[in-house]
């Protein structure tokens, strides 16, 4: 089987499979207890957030160990909104950030909180002059994410990160689940003041990810418990699943802006534009290892069962909304002509990918869209 879904998912690496498994058999004791297996498993547990904040830039920073990228994002959104309340209620995001993000802005909604959805152009970037007039001096939170899980565009977040520091004292967070380990991601300069990321997108684990702030950057809890990670996100932490973390950034962070994703993508652009009734969304803003199509009249499942009987592994848009068979909002957002919007799907290369499995995918491609103009006869 070739993958090409990495963005859904990735397959775990094994040094950080088997990182996971000694800690487990090694340091299982509980972090937060007093004898010495649990100050070991604590001493390793703050290593591995030392790590972490190191390759971000920001080793004065905080880390929160999390569930993934979504309890991050809801962490970041939810927790900040509440803890900067008495500065204001105004909060701004954009249309095609993951649902993680917009349905706890929309929670806040209900809560007295008014929200800004930023709009995008075709290629799904927005204006940053947009983002300029709608700060004001009551927005307390601009949530921006970095790539965008289903067509792969990139925003400006740097210059995003200027205009909002320049003009509000809002805090700045992004979700930068797609691009870490693709692009460069940092706390320091001019970056954002929070980000999100999670394991099982860099071949980590399911089940872990992390919110990493600024020092001096504290949200407030959306649950409560024991009073863990210095209160803001208490239960037993997986010492385990933070060492996986740990590693699989490590390695991610030596793979920024693979040479072979860039290259492959614009093959398959090139490959992909000499055939009729198809066409490539975001093709020149978009992340080295996304690329999404759509099809004329063609339903996406329509062509991730014709790759999946050719044993290539695709999606459609984003896996977080492809079962329910609706057309996504970030495909509504950019304006895809209605013939089109049914029949997108991704790619998404990964580590384990190479460029045989790209030649075979444009095999595939060919007697797929050969198969269509025969039907349209």
């Amino acid at each position: 089987m070739i993958y090409f879904d990495n963005s859904a998912t990735t397959a775990p690496d094994e040094s950080v499979l088997t990182s996971f498994i000694e800690v487990n058999k090694r340091f299982f004791a509980n972090p937060a207890s007093i004898h010495l297996a649990g100050k070991e498993a604590e001493t390793l547990l703050e290593r591995s957030r030392e790590q972490i904040l190191s390759i971000l830039g920001a080793p004065n920073g905080e880390l929160l160990f999390t569930s993934g990228g979504t309890e991050a994002n809801n962490l970041a959104v939810i927790g900040f909104a509440r803890a900067l309340h008495a500065r204001g209620n105004h909060l701004i995001t954009t249309k095609i950030e993951h649902p993680s993000v917009l349905h706890s802005m929309r929670h806040l909604e209900t809560q007295g909180f008014e929200v800004d959805y930023l709009s995008v152009d075709e290629q799904g970037t927005i204006s940053v002059e947009e983002l300029k007039s709608k700060l004001r001096k009551d927005t307390i939170l601009v949530s921006i994410m970095h790539v965008n899980n289903e067509i792969g565009t990139i925003q400006p977040i740097a210059e995003c990160a200027r205009i909002i520091k320049e003009n509000s004292r809002a805090l700045f967070h992004s979700d930068t689940v797609q691009s870490f380990g693709k692009l460069p991601v940092s706390l320091s300069g001019d970056g954002p003041d929070a980000i999100t990321i999670s394991a099982h997108k860099i071949n980590g684990l399911k089940g872990s990810g992390i919110l990493a702030l600024r020092k001096g950057m504290t949200p407030e809890p959306i649950s409560y418990g024991g009073g863990q990670e210095k209160g803001m996100r208490s239960g037993t932490v997986s010492v385990a699943d933070a060492v996986a973390l740990a590693k699989a950034i490590r390695i991610s962070a030596t793979d920024v802006e693979q040479k072979d994703f860039r290259q492959w993508r614009n093959r398959l652009i090139k490959f992909i534009e000499q055939f009729e009734n198809v066409r490539v969304l975001a093709p020149d803003k978009a992340a080295p290892h996304i690329l999404a199509v759509a099809f004329y009249k063609v339903k996406g499942e329509v062509a991730v069962n014709f790759f999946q009987e050719n044993g290539i592994t695709i999606s459609t848009s984003s896996a977080c909304s492809s079962k329910n068979g609706t057309m996504g909002h970030v495909i509504e957002a950019i304006g895809v002509n209605g013939k089109f919007n049914n029949g997108v799907i991704r790619i998404s290369f990964g580590k384990n990918n190479i460029e045989q499995h790209v030649v075979e995918f444009e095999q595939v491609f060919a007697r797929f869209m050969e198969l269509l103009g025969r039907g349209n006869k």
